[in-house]
């Protein structure tokens, strides 16, 4: 591996997965590739404009007008779609969605800026994204609902004393953050697999009309498999909290 990994056997398709450089780890040869960079990038633009949006609010005026106006809907907006399924909790999970839910957006809409989607890698998907979801859904089950509550949940829809249910429930409950991750991942690498295609079959053809399926893949499905993890992220949690 030279110049980088290509994940298909034709030389003019390529799914943009290539590596950056290499080091040595214990031993072990570990490769930076560009789905580390996309993220680094994504992170850097979420950062600054995090950044520009706290100087803004440091000064904000009593009548918001420019900056100021777009920072305040985009709160209020994230806001108010975390009320409706947390309730009466939601003021506690108001940074946690709403930091994911930027993320996983930028991600998924960073292929318009010519990047690799970084929710287009399962490693990404998975560990910071399912795997943190998880384990705020069981931090709150175990903290707000008793033991006894907790087994009488697991060995539904049968009596707690009779858990013939109860491995079928814990198979459900590890699926939780792989199914998360999985959607999401899925939805994002086949736009990106297929605008690959396109690009690399069709050549010369592929010329300003692909910017009508990158809205579709990039932007309204990007936008819809943001919403669907952040909305199945909180019905989750309600449902441990006993809220929903």
């Amino acid at each position: 591996m030279e110049h980088g990994i290509l994940l298909s056997g034709a030389d003019n398709i390529d799914f943009m997965i290539h590596g950056v450089f290499k080091y040595s780890f214990f031993g072990h040869e570990v490769w930076i590739t560009t789905t580390h960079v996309c993220v680094l990038i994504v992170m850097l633009l979420i950062i600054g404009f995090a950044i520009a949006a706290n100087r803004q609010m440091a000064k904000a005026r009593e009548v918001p007008e420019g900056f100021q106006n777009v920072v305040e809907l985009i709160v209020e907006k994230l806001d108010a779609m975390v009320d409706t399924p947390m309730g009466k909790a939601a003021p506690k999970f108001y940074n946690y969605i709403g930091t994911i839910f930027i993320f996983i957006l930028v991600s998924n809409i960073s292929g318009l800026l010519g990047l690799r989607p970084p929710t287009a890698d399962y490693g990404v998907t998975l560990p910071p994204l399912g795997v943190l979801t998880f384990l705020l859904i069981h931090y709150n089950q175990f903290k707000y609902q008793k033991p006894k509550e907790i087994w009488e949940g697991m060995c539904s829809p049968l009596p707690p004393w009779l858990p013939i249910w109860l491995p079928i429930n814990l198979i459900s409950e590890i699926a939780v953050p792989i199914s998360l991750s999985l959607r999401l991942f899925a939805n994002v690498l086949s736009g990106t697999v297929m605008m690959a295609l396109i690009y690399g079959l069709l050549g010369v053809i592929a010329t300003a009309w692909p910017a009508a399926l990158h809205v579709y893949f990039d932007l309204f499905s990007g936008a819809i498999q943001t919403y669907v993890f952040c909305m199945l992220t909180m019905t989750y949690i309600a449902n441990a909290r006993g809220d929903a």
